[in-house]
């Protein structure tokens, strides 16, 4: 299972209001690299898009991993356009729906709270697929765990004789 509405809505606080604290950035610039699947919600899923497209970088380079704008101007100027007209997000995304971005998640989001939510960003939704993975096969029928092998397998093809 993906992050929870609560701590989807905690990360991106902490992407829109902790960017110029120097101890935050690489946590932010790692976090901008994340699949959008592990957000749960809709409208954290659009908003996370939206910040991660508005802050990459321009690479001249195809083969470069991304990078990110994270800090000063840049980043103020694409949370202050999301907040301002929440369409440049999604159709679907209201004032409402924005009014997290830049306000502080408080104390309790610390570099504990980091490691937990990269817990449940990665970890969940693995274990739903495999769950799913599994359900096709075992209704079809065949065994989930695959086709076993004999040692007789495993020695080489023997053209098949007729003995009549």
């Amino acid at each position: 299972m993906a992050l929870n509405q609560e701590d989807g809505k905690k990360m991106l606080q902490l992407l829109t209001s902790r960017y110029n604290d120097r101890h935050w950035r690489k946590k932010i610039e790692k976090t901008l690299s994340f699949p959008p699947t592990g957000l749960g919600d809709e409208v954290h899923r659009a908003l996370f898009l939206y910040l991660k497209h508005g802050l990459k970088a321009y690479k001249s380079r195809r083969a470069d991993p991304d990078s990110w704008i994270v800090g000063g101007y840049a980043t103020a100027e694409v949370i202050q356009r999301a907040t301002f007209n929440p369409t440049v997000v999604g159709p679907s995304i209201t004032k409402e729906d924005v009014a997290i971005l830049g306000a502080d998640p408080g104390p309790e989001v610390d570099e504990a709270w980091w490691e937990d939510m990269l817990v449940a960003w990665f970890e969940a939704p693995e274990e739903g697929e495999q769950g799913e993975q599994e359900k096709p096969e075992s209704a079809s029928g065949e065994d989930s765990t695959g086709p076993t092998r004999s040692a007789s397998d495993t020695s080489p093809q023997r053209p098949v004789t007729d003995d009549r």
